[in-house]
């Protein structure tokens, strides 16, 4: 069958349905990218703790980043339900699944962020009397953050196409959504080639905002938003100068002669 035999117009019709699968994986993957940040970075901090905590925190690490997103997601989704009578809804499994996944992934990002941030630092900070924990926000966290943005933004994308594998619990996302319409339209090339194309651009958007988040993290600001923020700065500058001289000028001319 030719190239042009297929009916490509199964993706324009069936648009919505497929947006709509984006956006179910999307949130699935924003609400899990909060968390797992959060718990990275608390594991990240146990791995510096004294004994038994930095093992507990080596130990969980090693263990999910071994797992796969399909076993992550059937174990919290049958598992936990036998275990202990807990049912999630899909959107929970999911979350949950790709939280316990990801926190140990952050946790070496943030690990070795942390670790790149000089040890200077954090003694110029106690020499002006602050506190261990002032230090790590104030100083030695804003800089990881910077370090591990680019890892954190690749770690995203690797988010939302995980949610792939979670059609086998259900979660109507992308393929689960391309499944559905491969079912009634016999169409698979067609509709699947849709799903990729959904995909690599979704990579493309993520990969775009976190660069404009690098860019506007870094000081000065660089890329498109340092581009916007220093316009804003110039047309205020040029604001003050043309107020100063309108002023000057009104100042003048009601200044009396000697």
């Amino acid at each position: 069958m030719a190239f042009f035999d297929y009916d490509w117009s199964l993706i324009w019709d069936n648009r919505e349905a497929l947006i709509n699968g984006l956006w179910t994986a999307l949130s699935v993957a924003i609400v899990a990218l909060v968390i797992s940040v959060v718990g990275g970075l608390g594991l990240a901090v146990l791995r510096t703790a004294p004994k038994p905590f930095s093992w507990i925190a080596l130990v969980y690490t090693n263990i999910f980043r071994g797992v796969p997103a399909l076993v992550s997601v059937i174990w919290v989704y049958f598992g936990v339900a036998l275990l202990l009578g807990i049912r999630f809804t899909v959107f929970q499994a999911g979350v949950i699944a790709l939280s316990l996944l990801y926190s140990a992934f952050f946790a070496e990002i943030f690990r070795s962020a942390l670790a790149a941030v000089p040890f200077g630092h954090t003694e110029a900070g106690w020499a002006l009397g602050m506190r261990s924990p002032q230090i790590f926000l104030s100083v030695n966290l804003p800089q990881a953050v910077k370090i591990a943005l680019p890892n954190i933004g690749s770690m995203f994308i690797g988010m939302v196409k995980d949610t792939s594998t979670f059609t086998v619990i259900g979660l109507l996302e992308v393929v689960r959504v391309t499944q559905n319409l491969v079912a009634t339209t016999f169409q698979p090339f067609v509709l699947y080639t849709a799903a990729a194309i959904i995909y690599v651009i979704a990579a493309f958007a993520i990969d775009l905002i976190f660069r404009l988040i690098e860019g506007a993290y870094v000081r000065p600001p660089l890329g498109i938003v340092g581009r916007l923020l220093r316009a804003r700065q110039r047309q205020l500058i040029h604001r003050i100068i043309d107020r100063t001289k309108a002023g000057s000028l009104t100042t003048e001319s009601v200044r009396l002669p000697n």
